[in-house]
C-alpha cells in the first residue's frame, strides 16, 4: 500500500513537472547522460526518473516564486565544467535555481551536481534524496571522478561562510578556499564565474542560535524575518560569465593559487555589483 502511494505521488510530481519543462527535456537529457546500471542509476547514484520527480517544486519556484532572470548560459561549455559562484541566503536555494537554470533552459541541457557540505548526509532521509537528486558530499575524490567523467560541477568557494552572511555583508564575498583551484587545475577544468543577485533578500539573518545549532549537529541556526525555513520572494537574477582557464601545477605553493583564486573572486564581485546596479527592484 505504501510502495503504490509513493509510486503515485512521484508520478504526480513527475507529471507537474512536465507541466512546467520542455516537452523533449527528458530525451535530450537522456541523450548526454553516461551509461546507467540496470537499476537507472549512475555510479554516484544519480537518477534521471528520481530527479525528473523530484525537481518539480525547485522549478515552479524557478518560474514562479524567484521568477528566475538567467543570462550567459551559452558561456557554459560542452563536458566537464566548473560552475563557481557566491553563496547567499541561510539555505542552498541558490544552488537549486543554478541547477534549474542549467537542466531547464540550457543548450544542451545538463543535470548540475552539487558538492554538498559532509553533514548534510547525516540529516535523516536526506543522504538517499539527495544521490538520487545528483548531488555529492564534497571530497577531491568525489569531484574528480565527476570532472573526469564530464560533468558539470557546481562550487561554492566561500562555503558556510557565504550562505551564512550576517545582513550588513550582504554580498561581499566572503574568502575563497582554495580546493576548487587545485582541482581545475588537475583537471585542465574550465571555470565559468555565476553571480547570484537576490539571495541574500529571500532570509535576511537576524542573529544565529549558536546553542540550538550545536545541539542540532549543524554549523548554524539563523533566525530570519519569517522565523522558518521559507525564503521571502526576492526576484533571483543568475549571471554565468565567460570561461576562465588556468595554467600551472595543483602542487603550487598556496600564494601562487591564491593569486588565480583572487582573479575568480574579483571576477564574481564585478558581476555581483553590476548586477546589483542594474536591478530595479528587489521583490518584483
Amino acid at each position: 500500500m505504501l510502495e503504490s502511494a509513493a509510486d503515485k505521488l512521484k508520478e504526480a510530481l513527475k507529471a507537474w513537472t512536465m507541466r512546467m519543462v520542455p516537452e523533449d527535456l527528458p530525451q535530450k537529457v537522456a541523450a548526454a547522460r553516461a551509461k546507467q546500471n540496470e537499476f537507472g542509476l549512475d555510479p554516484f547514484g544519480y537518477s534521471m526518473d528520481f530527479a525528473f520527480s523530484g525537481i518539480a517544486p525547485f522549478v515552479w519556484l524557478y518560474k514562479h516564486y524567484f521568477r528566475v532572470d538567467t543570462q550567459g548560459l551559452e558561456n557554459i561549455p560542452r563536458g566537464r565544467v566548473l560552475l563557481v559562484s557566491n553563496h547567499s541566503g541561510q539555505l542552498p536555494f541558490d544552488a537549486a535555481m543554478i541547477g534549474m537554470a542549467v537542466l531547464v533552459e540550457a543548450d544542451p541541457p545538463r543535470p548540475v551536481r552539487s558538492m554538498v557540505e559532509k553533514w548534510m548526509p547525516t540529516l535523516p532521509f536526506v543522504s538517499i534524496f539527495m544521490a538520487r537528486m545528483g548531488q555529492v558530499v564534497g571530497t577531491p575524490e568525489n569531484c574528480k571522478r565527476l570532472l573526469e567523467a564530464g560533468e558539470a560541477i557546481l562550487v561554492f568557494p566561500e562555503g558556510q561562510r557565504g550562505i551564512n552572511k550576517h545582513w550588513r555583508d550582504r554580498y561581499q564575498l566572503a574568502d575563497f578556499g582554495l580546493g576548487f583551484m587545485r582541482m581545475a587545475l588537475e583537471t585542465d577544468t574550465p571555470i565559468v564565474p555565476v553571480s547570484v543577485v537576490g539571495g541574500e533578500e529571500q532570509a535576511p539573518k537576524l542573529f544565529d542560535l549558536k546553542p540550538l545549532a550545536r545541539l542540532l549537529g549543524f554549523p548554524s541556526f539563523p533566525i530570519t524575518p519569517t522565523l522558518l525555513p521559507i525564503p521571502l520572494p526576492s526576484r533571483y537574477h543568475l549571471r554565468f560569465g565567460e570561461p576562465l582557464r588556468f595554467e600551472g601545477s595543483p602542487h603550487d605553493e598556496d600564494a601562487e593559487l591564491e593569486h588565480k583564486v583572487r582573479e575568480v573572486k574579483a571576477t564574481i564581485q564585478a558581476m555581483l555589483n553590476k548586477g546589483l546596479k542594474e536591478r530595479k527592484r528587489v521583490f518584483f
